[in-house]
């Protein structure tokens, strides 16, 4: 394999485990049972690795990939012809590009909250992090903060109003 080969290869494994899960989900959005949806997953994954040479470099690859999504759903529609739940195409159309929209709107909020983190002192991002990290609780974030536990439940109040005051004015200052 030659470099550049190597190069784009790289770039495909690395594109697709970062967006792989999202891609599911974009899918899974549009079908109405979760085996469908992993099948479907299996087949635009295929394309996408069939059709990477078309994909240019610095574009939005999710964005790319979930057309190739669609369209792998809207052949596999006739499968699905005999299920309980069928969506027409006007339907699948409005629900693919809600689904797109909201994961563009998610994207710029949790770009704006890892800033409003960075924001915060390092003892009330410690406290937020640890409660919000899997199978953590609040005795977990007042532990690791240094606070009671009345403590830690008036300072994550005062911290999520912070953070959503500063999220707001960021996105608010993005749309500007």
């Amino acid at each position: 394999m030659k470099e550049g080969e190597q190069d784009r290869s790289s770039e495909l494994v690395q594109l697709m485990m970062k967006y792989q899960r999202r891609i599911f989900a974009y899918i899974h959005t549009l079908v109405p049972s979760r085996s469908d949806a992993e099948d479907i997953l299996q087949e635009t994954s295929v394309t996408i690795c069939e059709k990477f040479s078309d994909f240019q470099t610095g574009t939005n690859f999710y964005s790319w990939a979930c057309q190739i999504a669609y369209w792998k759903v809207r052949a596999a529609r006739k499968k699905f012809a005999t299920s309980k739940v069928v969506f027409n195409q006007e339907v699948l159309d409005v629900i693919s590009q809600t689904r797109i929209q909201a994961e563009e709107e998610l994207d710029n909020r949790h770009g704006a909250l890892s800033r409003c983190l960075q924001k915060l002192n390092d003892r009330d991002r410690r406290m937020v992090l640890t409660r919000y990290e899997s199978g953590k609780n609040v005795t977990a974030a007042a532990q690791a903060s240094g606070r009671t536990i009345q403590g830690a439940y008036k300072a994550l109040n005062r911290i999520r109003k912070t953070l959503f005051d500063c999220v707001s004015f960021e996105l608010a200052t993005e749309k500007a």
